[in-house]
């Protein structure tokens, strides 16, 4: 059973953007606590990107900051991640992932706390 869907990876070249998108199709995402995106690089482990729970509150993971934003449209029941001024080593698979309960500020950028999980969508950033 699909949980989550991304979409919108890509390839691009180093200081240009992307927005990636992800869809919940069998499950409202305001009855989430929290919804976030990890990314896996090869040979690396999956790393917390962005997080934001159902008061909007949002936390990003050091690397990311100042150039990634997250966001959600309740309407369109999707959660959005902007990236901008993209560099090499943000090239990873980027899954979406999101939490039924309330995650402590320290493992909100953790996967452990996450149940339903995304196939992931490729960004291939050039230099």
């Amino acid at each position: 059973q699909v949980q989550l869907l991304e979409s919108g990876g890509g390839s691009v070249k180093a200081g240009g953007s992307l927005r990636l998108s992800c869809k919940s199709p069998n499950y409202i995402i305001t009855r989430y606590y929290a919804m976030a995106w990890f990314r896996q690089g090869p040979g690396k482990e999956r790393e917390g990107v962005a997080y934001m729970d159902r008061n909007d509150y949002a936390n990003y993971g050091v690397s990311v900051t100042g150039r990634f934003t997250v966001s959600k449209d309740i309407t369109q029941g999707t959660l959005y991640l902007e990236m901008n001024n993209l560099k090499p080593e943000d090239t990873a698979m980027y899954y979406c992932a999101a939490a039924r309960n309330y995650i402590d500020v320290p493992r909100q950028l953790l996967p452990g706390d996450y149940s339903d999980w995304g196939q992931g969508t490729q960004v291939t950033v050039s230099s």
